[in-house]
């Protein structure tokens, strides 16, 4: 019977491969392992003990290598020769022979180290204090020794393990972080790659750094003082350190991180508005324990944490006239100012001594002066601190008859001192039924007289004797002749038992010298010192009685700050000087002590023109107070307004009986008013309807009062006189700090409706308006806050016939309307004795700037001098009421050499630039020096009024280019912005597809290179030339010195220029396009001498908006390194300038404090050794935001054309730009009349060109912006009407705006979904609960419910969720969270299209 016998295939010997160095004719070495691979991977492996190998040695002896199955069809032979010499290698399988065997391989003795290596992460670095490991491998490598050896910051421990598989492990410990190196040698060779570099480092733990101070504190901290605290890293290891701060209401802050150098860091920042706050610590980019650490940002300061103690605020009796302390400690009570105001019995106040100790405690020294109650008032940051106010009182010390006065000096003359023996009686009755007792008690005094009068403005010295009276000191106050106290009064101790009393008179009248000692009055107090100018004089009798003081509130117009000069005549012929202060309405305060009884004369000049104030010079009777007789007096005797009441009183204490008769005559009839005060006098008043002199008579019993009849002078303050036909500007009796909320407008007697006009702040503080009067008669004025008048409002203003001003009979004469010499004065003279009145205005245009002066000759003529310094030819404009007179414009030939000044100049050709299409990518580029990316931003506005965020692309050295993508042809607007604040250039036009006509008006420059320079520093602008077409660009720069000029083209039509001033002064900067000038070229640039060491310096923490009134705001200022002193002022928008209170946070590091008390831009000057340090001034905004000149649009036929004599308009739109200034200038052939009218989308504005040509329009919001298209270019045609030729005019108008809003619905049609919200799922907790603070979170899936928009909102207990947050994480899956603030029940929606989800709405309980 057959059998069947399995016979296993044949082994296909061809395809297994041997190799390795086993194997190869040389490099084995003797005692080193060899070996060598059999690879049957192509054939699947082979059978179990298929592979044979033998090796015999050069005796022929035969050994058999150990044989490894790698299991994956290869295989590892390994053998070791003892013998030098050929040796042979069989390698078979399933008996046959494979690859070249046999092999024949040569063995020697030595060995080769690059047969070596090494590897593991040892090498590469590791932890200190672990180990760090590595393998060395010597298979091969033949017979040596292996050799180790490690250098670094530490003794590092190696130690060494042979693996007796031709391998060794290696450990090593290192102790300390640093670079190390490794050697690894075989028989004294190195092997490759060594020696090796390590980097250890410690081990970096974040859990083991600690963070504390008084910065992290639950407790809090308080707004606008620094809060430190420190972190502690010293056993964390060595890493980055990153800390912010979180505050509740504001953006994050960076801290100021100052490292100690020992693995401690000190971290300050600047809280700012109360609130919560957290505070992240992370090192090596991780969390530290504790944190976020939360606090909370406290007021400013605390009244109620402030501690007063002391002697000087107890209630124990006080000595008078010695000095007593208190002290008041602030430190936990915040930073804030201090105030201390002391006032003794009779409301007077007390100046202290306040001494900071610079550890939050203050110590208060003051003198109480008078015996009786002291009330002591604290207050912090304005508050008053606890038990506040206090109140001492004081008791009398020594004896005050002991004092007297021994001597009295004023200059380098001696006044001699009378004493006079005095009796006083004092009598008393008392009436008992029908008795009468009668009780009389004299008292003899001796009285001190000082003998003659002392000198104005000369030091005077008065010496105390108080030797005999015992404990005390000697305290004095000088009363002035208006009532006030002379402040700078010394009482020096002389040591010796005396004191001299050391004051100076500001000005002439009598003063009341009040001397006392441990506040009780010395013999005689208080003195009468008469003070005139001349030297001392005979006073004896001058102490006879006192004279009523005069004091009468006076209107003036026009006169800026210590522009009103006065003097009094008195009866016998002398001059003196009163006491004048302005009070901000347009009104004077003028005091005067009387020295004289009798008529005297007020004479009041205005030193702008030299001319007397309306009513000037007036008249007023002095009487005594005491006299006797019936006396009058008060400003209605004096001065008076029409249609206002004008007061006095009539005093008839101690005149006996008689009748009172009153009378007024003048212009106009004037009811009398008469009130009886029972109390020996009576109030009149009387109201005249007329301006003019008016005689108001006193009779007492049928006889005149003295001084009756009076002489007053009634003028028309709120209708006064302005001439017709040039600007003028008229001040408004106006009590509002904020200009901001006021509104004005003004109706001309003709006009049917109002038109605004400019409300501004005067020179001389007042707020008035400016205004040009077109035609005589009343004009009305309204001023309205919130749309309502304000007091006195409307205002009237009256302009008189007998003001128009006639150019045509203006003479001029001289010879500097002809010609001129460079470098000198030029004169002409200018008639207007015919002309009526009328403004006189006077300019000059050239080749340089030429200086004018006008002088007014009193005549009715004015010598007109310049100085150009420059030759050529120039154009000289002489207008009277805004009309050119006969001959101007002049043409003067301007003779001589020029200044010497430097001009560099280059001229550059500019092509048209690509056209922009829809649906392509834009691009505007521009460089704006000092800015940080995140803090720039920028718009586009379309032209149908959409606005867009353009994305805005960072390049280098703080250039940007901004990117759109327009979906419509026409003009575009592109705002950039930096800090929310228009860029220089900014809002720029942009117009995609055909550009418009170009030319220069549509050239642009911005940049700090227009605005200021520094020695040797390169000055930089940006200039746009995209929307003027090709054309030739000059730029010039003309200065004491040569600046180069650097030009580069950014090819997308507009290229970046800078010159290098190399001499301090005023440089002029020229850009022209096409032969003419850009707008507002030439630019005037003030290039300042090197800044030096100020350029280090840097400021952060800076609030550039949102500030508010009466709120404290800083700033933290670093000096890198600079070493010197800051100094700080800040210049609010009325040009009041105050210091800010600098304070060192540490070494090196400044904060800056300052309180704001008006609304508007503040401008922040710091400066370093006198130099403004980089940004200086800063620009911040407190109280609402600038109107935004992006958001004005400007339309009309007459931003295009128009004819000769003929009305045309236009209209800017500021819906949507908020409140600003809206400035309208039309320059071109002839001047033209310009009316603005308020209307729904904004103002209209209608003007009439008289002479055709080319006028262009500028229109500039909020400041110095132009509007996008501004300055517009008009083509105007038609017959000349304008009488003159080939001049160059200018008209203007501002026009402060009130926000205006548009409301606009757009529909846009809902893409139709389908979907199915029955197949949305929702899990986690927030769909149920909360806790309040804490984030609560679910999901939502909707994969499988269609397309849809998911909405979610939630409703509480009395308020809706602040902000619900939800992430889209793929596949309509969405994570949502939320955080509740307050406890409560709520109701969560939650839908899928318009449709609720399943389970929705929800019920969620926060706890």
């Amino acid at each position: 019977m057959p059998k069947k016998i399995p016979v296993a295939p044949g082994i296909n010997t061809d395809a297994v491969k041997v190799y390795g160095p086993g194997v190869e004719p040389e490099g084995v070495f003797v005692a080193s392992p060899a070996e060598f691979t059999v690879d049957a991977k192509p054939i699947g492996g082979l059978p179990k003990d298929a592979l044979k190998c033998v090796v015999t040695n050069p005796k022929g002896q035969v050994t058999e290598p150990i044989i490894k199955d790698n299991k994956d069809g290869t295989y590892n032979v390994a053998y070791t020769p003892e013998d030098e010499g050929p040796h042979t290698v069989d390698v078979n399988v399933a008996g046959k022979p494979v690859g070249k065997s046999p092999f024949k391989v040569g063995v020697v003795e030595g060995s080769d180290a690059s047969k070596c290596k090494a590897y593991g992460p040892g090498l590469q670095g590791g932890p200190t204090n672990k180990p760090a490991k590595f393998t060395v491998e010597t298979k091969g490598a033949g017979t040596g020794g292996l050799g180790l050896a490690i250098e670094g910051p530490s003794e590092a421990k190696m130690t060494c393990k042979d693996n007796k598989d031709g391998t060794c492990s290696v450990e090593y410990w290192p102790t300390k972080p640093g670079d190390y190196e490794i050697q690894v040698k075989f028989a004294d060779q190195h092997i490759p790659g060594s020696p090796y570099h390590s980097t250890v480092q410690d081990v970096i733990d974040p859990t083991k750094v600690k963070a504390s101070g008084p910065g992290l504190e639950r407790a809090g901290v308080r707004a606008g003082a620094p809060a430190t605290f420190t972190v502690d890293a010293t056993k964390a290891g060595v890493a980055p350190l990153d800390v912010t701060v979180i505050p509740e209401k504001g953006p994050k802050e960076k801290p100021i991180i100052k490292d100690n150098g020992d693995g401690t860091f000190e971290c300050t920042y600047m809280p700012q508005t109360e609130g919560k706050c957290d505070v992240e610590v992370k090192y090596a980019d991780q969390h530290i324990p504790q944190s976020p650490f939360h606090t909370k940002i406290l007021p400013s300061h605390d009244a109620s944490k402030v501690k007063v103690k002391g002697p000087g605020i107890e209630k124990a009796a006080i000595p008078a006239s010695m000095p007593i302390e208190f002290i008041v400690d602030t430190r936990d009570a915040g930073d804030a100012e201090l105030t201390i105001i002391i006032v003794d019995g009779n409301g007077k106040p007390i100046k202290p001594d306040i001494i900071d100790n610079g550890d939050g405690t203050y110590k208060i020294t003051y003198t109480p002066t008078e015996v009786g109650r002291y009330t002591i008032t604290v207050k912090y940051g304005g508050d008053p601190v606890p038990s506040c106010p206090y109140t001492v009182r004081t008791t009398p010390t020594g004896d005050a008859s002991k004092c007297q006065i021994i001597g009295v000096k004023c200059g380098d003359v001696d006044i001699p001192i009378v004493r006079r023996m005095s009796t006083d009686t004092e009598g008393s009755v008392a009436s008992y039924e029908s008795t009468t007792s009668t009780t009389t008690t004299t008292t003899t005094t001796t009285r001190e007289t000082i003998t003659k009068t002392v000198t104005v403005h000369e030091e005077t010295v008065i010496k105390v004797n108080s030797r005999d009276a015992g404990k005390g000191r000697v305290t004095a106050t000088v009363t002035a002749p208006d009532g006030t106290d002379v402040g700078d009064v010394n009482v020096i101790d002389n040591g010796d038992g005396t004191f001299d009393i050391v004051w100076t008179c500001p000005a002439t009248g009598r003063y009341t010298l009040d001397i006392k000692f441990g506040g009780v009055a010395i013999n005689g107090a208080p003195f009468k010192v008469l003070a005139e100018e001349g030297p001392p004089r005979s006073d004896v009798d001058g102490m006879a009685q006192d004279m009523r003081p005069f004091d009468l509130v006076i209107p003036v117009t026009g006169a800026g700050p210590g522009q009103i000069t006065g003097s009094v005549k008195t009866p016998s012929g002398k001059v003196h000087t009163p006491h004048i202060t302005e009070n901000k309405d347009g009104t004077i305060t003028v005091k005067y002590s009387p020295v004289e009884k009798g008529l005297h004369e007020l004479s009041l000049i205005n030193k702008y023109n030299n001319k007397h104030v309306g009513g000037s010079p007036f008249q007023f009777h002095v009487d005594e107070i005491k006299s006797g007789q019936v006396t009058a007096y008060g400003p209605g005797l004096t001065h008076g307004v029409v249609s206002e009441p004008c007061n006095f009183t009539i005093n008839t204490k101690d005149a006996g009986a008689g009748g009172l008769a009153l009378a007024v005559e003048g212009p106009s009839k004037a009811e009398i008013k008469c009130v009886d005060n029972k109390d020996g006098t009576c109030s009149v008043s009387y109201f005249p309807t007329k301006p003019g002199d008016y005689a108001i008579i006193v009779k007492f019993a049928d006889k005149h009062v003295p001084g009756s009849p009076f002489n007053a002078k009634i003028t028309d303050f709120p209708g006064r006189h302005v001439p017709l036909g040039r600007s003028s500007e008229v001040p408004l009796k106006i009590n509002e700090p904020d200009l901001s909320q006021l509104t004005a407008s003004i109706k001309s007697p003709s006009a049917i409706k109002e038109e605004p006009c400019q409300l501004k702040r005067l020179p001389n503080g007042n707020i008035g308006i400016s205004f040009t009067p077109r035609e005589t008669g009343e004009h009305l004025v309204s001023v309205k806050k919130h749309g309502r008048h304000v007091t006195n409002s409307p205002f009237k203003i009256n302009v008189g016939p007998q003001e128009i001003g006639d150019a045509s009979k203006v003479k001029v004469s001289g010879l500097g309307i002809a010609e001129a010499d460079a470098g000198e004065i030029a004169e002409f003279l200018v008639d207007t004795r015919k002309a009526g009145y009328g403004g006189l205005g006077v300019s000059i245009e050239g080749p340089s700037k030429a200086d004018i002066n006008c002088e007014d000759n009193g005549d009715g003529t004015c010598t007109v001098t310049y100085r150009p310094t420059e030759p050529g030819n120039y154009i000289l404009n002489v207008k009277y009421a805004d009309q050119h007179v006969p001959g101007s414009p002049f043409k003067v030939k301007v003779h001589g050499e020029g200044s010497g000044k430097f001009v560099e100049t280059i001229t550059r050709k500019r092509q048209a630039p690509a056209v922009s299409h829809v649906g392509s990518e834009c691009e505007l580029g521009l460089k704006i020096s000092n800015t940080d990316p995140l803090d720039m931003t920028a718009q586009v506005t379309n032209p149908a009024g959409k606005t867009e965020d353009a994305e805005i692309i960072d390049g280098s050295a703080c250039t940007y280019t901004v990117k759109f993508v327009p979906t419509m042809m026409g003009v575009h607007t592109v705002s950039v912005k930096h800090k929310g604040a228009h860029v220089a250039g900014s809002p720029f036009q942009f117009t995609v597809g055909p550009l418009g006509e170009g030319g220069a008006h549509k050239v642009h420059a911005g940049g700090p290179g227009l605005e200021r320079g520094e020695v040797k520093q390169k000055a930089e602008f940006t200039v746009w030339t995209r929307e003027a077409g090709p054309g030739s660009l000059g730029i010039s720069v003309e200065g004491p010195a040569k600046a180069e000029i650097d030009f580069e083209d950014k090819k997308d039509g507009s290229c970046q220029v800078s010159y290098l001033p190399t001499e301090p002064g005023e440089y002029t900067v020229s850009i022209k396009y096409n032969d003419e000038h850009i707008p507002d070229s030439p630019f005037k640039v003030f290039v300042t001498p090197s800044i030096g060491d100020a350029r280090r310096l840097s400021v952060t923490s800076l609030q550039e908006t949102g500030l508010k009134t009466n709120q404290p705001a800083s700033f933290a200022v670093q000096l890198n390194g600079a070493q010197g002193l800051i100094d700080a002022k800040v210049v609010s928008p009325t040009g009041a300038e105050e210091d800010c209170l600098i304070t060192e946070i540490s070494e090196g590091n400044y904060a800056v404090r300052f309180m704001p008390k008006e609304n508007g831009v503040h401008m922040i000057h710091v400066k370093f050794k006198g130099a403004h340090i980089p940004g200086s001034p800063f620009r911040v905004r407190v109280g609402n935001v600038d109107g935004d000149p992006g958001m004005v649009h400007a339309s009309g036929p007459g931003l295009e054309y128009g004819r000769t004599g003929e009305k045309t308009h236009f209209i800017v739109n500021t819906c949507g730009a908020g409140a600003g200034a809206l400035a309208l200038t039309i320059d071109g052939p002839s001047k033209v009349k310009m009316d603005v009218e308020e209307v729904p989308e904004g103002y209209k504005c209608i003007y009439t060109p008289m002479a055709p040509g080319d006028y262009f329009i500028t229109i500039k919001y909020a400041g110095a912006h132009h509007i996008v298209g501004s300055p517009f270019k008009v083509k105007v045609t038609g017959p000349n009407k304008a009488g003159v030729t080939g001049v160059h005019e200018s008209s203007q108008v501002v026009v402060e705006t009130v926000t205006k809003t548009t409301t606009t619905t757009n529909y846009a049609a809902m893409p139709n979904f389908i979907s199915d919200a029955s197949k949305v799922s929702s899990t986690g907790m927030g769909l149920k609960k909360a806790f309040i603070n804490k984030k609560a979170q679910f999901t939502v899936i909707a994969s499988s419910a269609g397309q849809n928009m998911l909405t979610v909102g939630i409703a509480g207990p009395k308020t809706p969720c602040e902000e619900i947050i939800v992430k889209h994480h793929g596949n309509h899956k969405y994570v949502i969270n939320y955080v509740l603030k307050e406890k409560g029940s709520y109701v969560m929606l939650v839908k899928w299209g318009e449709d609720h989800i399943p389970g929705s709405p929800f019920s969620i309980v926060c706890t």
